[in-house]
């Protein structure tokens, strides 16, 4: 019997070593999901990162194809497993009128998509790890 269960354990081992894990904790959060949201917001001036409670702030970015409007986007990593339900992302959105920023809505679209993003290149991150 316990031939049996070491063969197992080594079993066990060999595949895992096959297949990229899915829940990565080296930094408190799942590391697919960080580096993937690091990657997606890298164009945003970043204001506050917490690789341990997983959150990533930036400041207010304005599209220069678009100076009458700016955004500032909170990422939240909410699970150390890879999991569409592990991201949440909040955005604030404002525009200029008489050259005061004021408050506007951001279309719910533009959230999921940038969730959507996340998502995508890090399961993308994680193939790569198991081709790797």
């Amino acid at each position: 019997m316990a031939v049996a269960i070491t063969g197992c354990a080594h079993h066990n081992r060999h595949a895992k070593a096959e297949i990229a894990p899915s829940q990565v904790t080296t930094i408190g959060v799942n590391a697919y999901l960080w580096r993937a949201s690091l990657e997606t917001l890298s164009f945003m001036p970043l204001l506050q990162t917490d690789s341990n409670g997983g959150v990533i702030v930036t400041d207010w970015y304005t599209n220069p194809r678009q100076p009458g409007e700016r955004v500032k986007v909170t990422v939240s990593i909410l699970d150390q497993d890879l999991r569409a339900d592990a991201v949440r992302v909040a955005a604030s959105r404002q525009v200029s009128q008489n050259g005061q920023w004021v408050d506007a809505p951001v279309a719910a679209a533009t959230v999921q998509k940038l969730e959507d993003i996340i998502l995508t290149k890090a399961r993308d991150l994680r193939r790569g790890t198991i081709k790797g």
